[in-house]
């Protein structure tokens, strides 16, 4: 496929550049724009009808500016570059609708065979990825069968719940509610406890419960 056009965003500017120039030696793709922040990701993601977004998973708010393309219909794929191979949250990224992994001590061709993939709506990810995929997906199918709903939340716990949603640590949450932190991590225990799970992203996966079924989703408080 040629002229792919690409964007990468990484709040390390010399990893940018770096990945920029590797680009420029590939024929079929095209380095469009570079992003040093989540805000600015989704704004040129955007503006610049990128086809595929490199977004590192280490910069602050990479989860949410994934979620937010995904939102706003963008046909832009995007490839978490230096993704951890932890089941939670490659679990939070397939919920995202993120089309490809390169792990941290993946290639620079790992990254092009992954953003050509993505650009042909493939998912490219490393074998221990794909089987934790799989396997949490099993496990979450059989867990669901008469889980309690997001909606035994209170609205103060369905808040921090969207903000877990959106990658933030109690630490974060804490500093955006202007909360203590302690309170932060009762009201998450509290949360894990009423939907009948053990892990952040088990809840997480709630909120994208099939319509029909039972309970009212966190956006509706």
């Amino acid at each position: 496929m040629a002229g792919i056009r690409v964007l990468i965003a990484s709040h390390i500017r010399l990893y940018c550049e770096g990945l920029a120039r590797v680009l420029r030696d590939s024929p079929d793709l095209t380095c469009v724009g570079i992003a040093c922040c989540a805000t600015d990701a989704l704004e040129q993601t955007l503006k610049l009808e990128a086809d595929v977004a490199l977004l590192d998973m280490a910069m602050a708010g990479a989860f949410g500016a994934a979620r937010e393309v995904a939102r706003a219909g963008s046909r832009c794929k995007i490839v978490a570059l230096g993704m951890p191979e932890d089941e939670d949250q490659v679990l939070i990224c397939a919920e995202i609708g993120i089309s490809g992994y390169v792990t941290r001590d993946g290639s620079v061709e790992d990254v092009v065979v992954a953003i050509t993939a993505a650009a042909s709506g493939e998912v490219h990810c490393s074998p221990k990825i794909a089987g934790s995929l799989f396997r949490r997906i099993a496990a979450l199918s059989t867990e669901r069968v008469g889980r309690p709903s997001t909606g035994t939340l209170t609205a103060r716990e369905a808040q921090i719940l969207k903000l877990v949603q959106a990658g933030m640590s109690n630490k974060m949450i804490s500093r955006t509610l202007g909360i203590e932190l302690p309170t932060v991590k009762n009201h998450v225990h509290s949360i894990l406890a009423k939907l009948g799970v053990h892990r952040r992203a088990e809840a997480i996966s709630l909120l994208y419960r099939p319509e029909g079924q039972k309970g009212r989703a966190v956006g509706d408080y």
